[in-house]
């Protein structure tokens, strides 16, 4: 019975798109000559179409010139306006090319719908002249984002808690990462705010409360925190040999030993493996990301092999997101088959969709110690009727070191038979082959991880799934 009404569902998921596809071919031709005009202009050279004039009420312009010069082309259905009232994410795929690299494919992303984008304009004016608009120029100095310009030391915790997911329970450690990993200045290394401009500041104050998607994508990029000459070879091996944190050392307690190490040295990679798309830049309210490749939305009927490898990653994403060298937490609030894309050469799942994650200190939870710290804390199982729903307390999330979020909501949202999506009800592991089903040991696991009988059973069954998986995927653990 189930089965057959995800079928119908699925069928009259198809008949909309068909007659929305059907209104559209209608509107192309009565917008014949407009249409011909967008597909000839590039917008993304424009200012007004990258709503510069917003600045400094925006994401950044580290990637101006780029726009700028033509370096970005949107690609064919993109420039057409027309179609903007079904983007309404408003995301964008593009051609980036560089003279002597070709081109290749880019996201761009405005961080937010039509609306969304105009109520942080009303927010603005409102609160520095009482009215719903104004020039933002001279309102902005008047609103809290101006609070932190002039001679202020750090980003604190005080200043900015609550102001969105990202921030929600911030550590001095976590917001000294966001400040030195800022992509959108040309001082980025420093966790100082007196090295940014106040303009820098506000943007950067902004895309915190606003949307700090960009926030995440360029703290999970961690460079060597001071360039590898300011420090002798052997001083950071034996640091790291000491079990200490070498993103902890200040670059003043050392003088240079190997003036040829910037050069040499290969083992401290810029990227440190987080799972995200990589952010490369930003214009006006317009920013741009790596293209990862195809929304795993698209893999749900893939071969067997195929999912099983996709739903390995899935909770080595969920395991490396909660437990890490770093100490930090990050937990998934939004968590659907949309947010995360299959690159498609390396087969790898990365998050494209970053604007929901709660980052909590696990270090600072240690030294504060609320109440109930170090009790295993449990996700409630949400039997809900809606699509990729979840339970959970933000407060318990920044209060207890351990944590099962991270396996709870991929388990729930993307792998069991709870899972749901435009129509589609059993997960990614649906319809797993005779013998696998006949043993019954995956379908249990997924039932614990998703909605566990036994109590802290999420987390040893997350552990076997993990397990049996690359088992099942021959990965090499």
């Amino acid at each position: 019975m189930l089965r057959l009404v995800s079928l119908k569902l699925g069928r009259l998921y198809r008949y909309v798109k068909l007659a929305v596809l059907g209104s559209l071919a209608a509107a192309l031709v009565l917008n014949t000559h407009s249409l011909l005009a967008s597909l000839q202009r590039n917008e993304l050279s424009e200012r007004r179409f990258l709503q510069l004039n917003k600045c400094p009420a925006c994401w950044g312009t580290s990637w101006c010139r780029k726009f700028l010069n033509g370096q970005l082309r949107l690609e064919s259905w993109g420039r057409l306006r027309l179609l903007d009232f079904f983007n309404v994410k408003n995301v964008y795929f593009a051609r980036y090319g560089e003279p002597r690299e070709g081109s290749r494919r880019v996201v761009l992303k405005r961080l937010g719908s039509a609306q969304e984008l105009a109520d942080i304009d009303t927010k603005i004016c409102r609160r520095a002249t009482g009215r719903g608009r104004c020039d933002l120029l001279q309102a902005l100095p008047a609103t809290e984002f101006a609070s932190l310009n002039g001679d202020v030391r750090l980003l604190t915790p005080g200043a900015v808690e609550g102001w969105s997911d990202l921030v929600h329970c911030p550590s001095q450690r976590l917001l000294d990462r966001l400040v030195r990993r800022y992509a959108e200045t040309k001082d980025s290394g420093s966790f100082l705010l007196r090295n940014l401009k106040d303009s820098e500041r506000m943007q950067l104050l902004i895309t915190l409360a606003f949307n700090p998607e960009p926030l995440v994508l360029q703290a999970a990029v961690e460079a060597f925190p001071f360039p590898l000459s300011s420090a002798s070879w052997h001083e950071v091996v034996m640091w790291y040999g000491s079990g200490s944190d070498p993103r902890e050392l200040q670059p003043s307690k050392y003088q240079p030993c190997f003036p040829d190490d910037v050069q040499g040295i290969e083992s401290f990679p810029s990227d440190e493996g987080w799972p995200f798309a990589k952010y490369l830049g930003a214009c006006g309210r317009m920013v741009a990301v790596n293209y990862v490749g195809e929304e795993l939305w698209s893999y749900f009927n893939a071969p067997w092999e195929k999912r099983v490898d996709l739903a390995w990653q899935l909770m080595e994403i969920a395991e490396q997101l909660t437990n890490n060298d770093f100490e930090f937490a990050l937990y998934l609030l939004d968590v659907s088959f949309d947010n995360f894309a299959v690159g498609p050469r390396d087969g790898k799942v990365i998050i494209v969709d970053a604007e929901n994650v709660l980052v909590a200190d696990k270090r600072l939870i240690r030294q504060n110690k609320p109440e109930n710290w170090d009790v295993w804390y449990e996700s409630k199982f949400d039997d809900c009727d809606k699509e990729a729903c979840l339970s959970f307390s933000k407060e318990i999330l920044c209060a207890r070191v351990t944590v099962d979020h991270n396996y709870y909501a991929i388990c729930q949202n993307l792998l069991s038979r709870h899972a749901t999506w435009r129509g589609t009800s059993g997960g990614l592991l649906h319809d797993p082959p005779a013998e696998i089903a006949k043993d019954g040991r995956l379908e249990a696991l997924l039932d614990e991880c998703a909605n566990p009988k036994k109590r802290y059973g999420r987390f040893q069954a997350a552990k076997e799934l993990r397990e049996y998986l690359a088992q099942l995927s021959n990965n090499v653990r």
